[in-house]
């Protein structure tokens, strides 16, 4: 019985693999074809590397670790990976620190216990990541299950992600509008030169505006994931990932690339759940890293001397507020007809942030088509006044429970029935 059961399961994520691959991740080739003239030889090969994680997963899924250790024990794995991982980025910087240092002569003697301390950092996670998301991709099952979203205790498609570097993504939208056009995947080893110099052929040969950008995530089956040691983030962006797969099986994620509109439903509609079951997470099996509630201060007597906290503070830059600020003036620009105004616009602004500290490399048609789909946040921020994201946030209020909000979502093919479904 557990040989039949073990099959099932292997089908069952070969099968869904393959769909997912084929149905998500990646837009109609026919709009993409002129851009690839310039990106082909540094695109990613999603084909091969979904190979790898599957066998890694199969593998994985027969030993079934998380079974062998108790609670406590799961924690310890994934507390010590965690810090695995902030070695690990702590001997990259120093490693990078050196190399860039004029003033360091030997630098080969100052690499060495750096170079040698990351080969063994690389080993031992190597050892203790694959069972760290075998008991992630377990707990997360657990929440989706008493949230209502499994059958028979099993999330559907089941939860599987890995941990890579994370191709980086072209984005080209048009100057006049913002709006998403093409979305190429990347290989992770381009340089930033190479970036720059893809940026500006694209932008000369199509008159178009672009941007390669990072990403945190991709939901194809097993999901790709970032490399991070902050542990709530990334239990949100498994389950964002994972929302991707059970939309993709269902019509609205069937219909990502069909309208702007459409696609900002999907993000936001994701990084919901990814947060509602993320939150959940930390909250049950993390509580140490669940923030902890700011205490209100108590104002003093009448004639008595303020408080520290309530003394007056300079005002902290919002960034959602200015980046919708932003947005919202580019927009009107673009509107006018006055593309160059915009785009000197999005360059003056972007060195307001930058100077408030967010090291934005470009801001531009492109940035914003691309972020502004995760509409989830405060205030609008890349979004700016686009009426998805509320309507989206709308129908996750007037919904019971989580599970009731993605099922009727899940549904939909176009704005309007997101429209009339919360009047």
């Amino acid at each position: 019985m557990k040989l039949i059961e073990q099959s099932f399961q292997v089908t069952l994520t070969l099968i869904l693999a393959m769909l997912v691959l084929v149905s998500s991740g990646m837009p109609p080739a026919e709009s993409a074809d002129q851009v690839r003239h310039f990106t082909r030889t540094m695109e990613f090969d999603y084909i091969s590397w979904t190979a790898d994680a599957l066998l890694l997963k199969l593998g994985q899924a027969a030993l079934n670790a998380p079974r062998y250790l108790t609670i406590d024990e799961q924690r310890s794995v994934i507390k010590n990976y965690l810090k695995l991982v902030k070695d690990s980025d702590d001997a990259d910087y120093q490693i990078e620190r050196i190399y860039a240092d004029p003033k360091m002569s030997d630098k080969a003697a100052g690499l060495q216990p750096w170079q040698e301390k990351q080969q063994v950092l690389r080993r031992q996670r190597a050892v203790l990541g694959p069972v760290a998301e075998e008991i992630i991709q377990k707990e997360i099952s657990e929440v989706l299950s008493d949230f209502g979203l499994a059958v028979g205790g099993q999330p559907l498609p089941p939860v599987l992600y890995h941990v890579t570097p994370l191709p980086y993504a072209l984005i080209i939208s048009p100057r006049s509008v913002i709006r998403e056009d093409n979305n190429i995947s990347l290989d992770p080893n381009v340089t930033l030169d190479q970036m720059v110099g893809l940026e500006k052929s694209v932008e000369t040969g199509q008159d178009t505006s672009a941007l390669v950008t990072p990403i945190g995530g991709i939901g194809i089956y097993p999901t790709m994931v970032m490399s991070t040691s902050d542990l709530p983030w990334m239990l949100e962006t498994v389950a964002h990932e994972w929302t991707h797969n059970y939309l993709t099986l269902r019509p609205l994620g069937l219909n990502y690339f069909t309208t702007p509109a459409l696609r900002t439903m999907n993000e936001t509609t994701a990084n919901l759940v990814g947060k509602d079951v993320g939150q959940e997470l930390v909250r049950r099996y993390f509580p140490e890293y669940f923030p902890k509630p700011t205490p209100t201060p108590v104002p003093t007597p009448q004639g008595g001397k303020p408080t520290p906290a309530l003394t007056a503070q300079p005002a902290q830059f919002n960034f959602n507020k200015e980046m919708r600020i932003t947005r919202v003036q580019t927009d009107a620009l673009l509107k006018e007809g006055k593309i160059s105004e915009a785009e000197a616009f999005m360059e003056a602004r972007r060195q307001v942030f930058w100077d408030n500290g967010y090291l934005i490399r470009r801001l531009n048609q492109a940035y914003f088509a691309f972020n502004g789909a995760y509409a989830d946040s405060p205030g609008g921020g890349a979004a700016g006044e686009d009426p998805v994201g509320p309507a989206v946030l709308t129908l996750r209020k007037q919904s019971s429970s989580l599970a009731e909000f993605l099922n009727r979502i899940s549904r939909m093919t176009s704005f309007e029935e997101l429209q009339k479904a919360i009047q």
